[in-house]
């Protein structure tokens, strides 16, 4: 079936959806788009792309679809039942490149690596060496790839465990945890992703307290953490409370997302 009539069949399933489909023909032809336009009579299988389309409009994410995802800049596999990397992360990457600029460390642990990008990022740009941990054997396995894949798993330790059962001490941590609260409602697409990736309590931000209490028993010097734009007033009391000093960064959207925050013991 030419382009033209295939995409028209198409948005008819849903043209609210008119631009991801076109998107999803992208990907199905590896073309971009003006290619796309420029050859409306090129003959696809059109069976094999409105499966894809399906896919998608019942709720299945691109990135589960194709298998791929991009972080800062960089290329990474990404598969079902691992939570999607998020451009709003990139601030926290961000924040972790500075702080490795301004010290050193000898002891770096990330508490739930999931596909690996932030991990593989840091050992990627600054050659350093780090430890990750994630309760997750599918997350184990993707990680591994992803790190095979940018020739950094020699710097980087996985371990699959829950942080609470590690027994050394770190001077940094950082970690993008889950944070929603059980009660938000979420799109049909992130319904897709791993609940436990996601979901952080009833309040949303119990995760992330038992990490300041962790990082605080460890002897940690610096934390840094993804946080959701209305957990900031409540964060900052409890990292407080546990004797650290915290500076809030937003993300590219303008919400309240990162929050690095010195230890004032060490």
């Amino acid at each position: 079936m030419p382009i033209k009539k295939a995409l028209e069949l198409a948005y008819t399933k849903d043209l609210s959806q008119k631009e991801h489909i076109v998107f999803i023909l992208c990907e199905f032809l590896n073309k971009d788009k003006s290619w796309i336009f420029l050859n409306p009579n090129f003959l696809i299988n059109e069976r094999k792309f409105f499966t894809l389309v399906d896919r998608f409009l019942n709720g299945e994410p691109f990135e589960y679809i194709f298998q791929k995802t991009s972080f800062y800049g960089m290329d990474f596999f990404i598969e079902n039942g691992i939570l999607i990397p998020r451009f709003d992360s990139e601030i926290l990457l961000e924040k972790c490149l500075n702080l490795l600029n301004e010290y050193h460390f000898e002891n770096i642990l990330e508490i739930g690596f999931g596909s690996g990008i932030l991990s593989i990022a840091l050992a990627k740009i600054k050659k350093v060496s780090l430890q990750a941990c994630d309760i997750n054997p599918l997350a184990l396995n993707l990680a591994t790839k992803n790190a095979k894949y940018h020739q950094v798993l020699d710097l980087i330790d996985f371990k699959l465990c829950d942080f609470k059962n590690l027994s050394s001490n770190y001077d940094f941590i950082f970690s993008n945890p889950p944070y929603i609260k059980n009660s938000y409602p979420l799109d049909k697409w992130v319904k897709n992703e791993p609940h436990n990736a996601l979901y952080g309590g009833e309040k949303g931000w119990e995760i992330l307290e038992d990490i300041i209490i962790f990082a605080k028993n460890k002897k940690c010097k610096i934390l840094a953490c993804e946080f959701g734009y209305d957990q900031k007033e409540i964060l900052a009391q409890i990292l407080n409370e546990y004797n650290f000093k915290a500076e809030f960064f937003t993300d590219y959207h303008g919400f309240d997302r990162v929050f690095v925050a010195h230890n004032l013991k060490y």
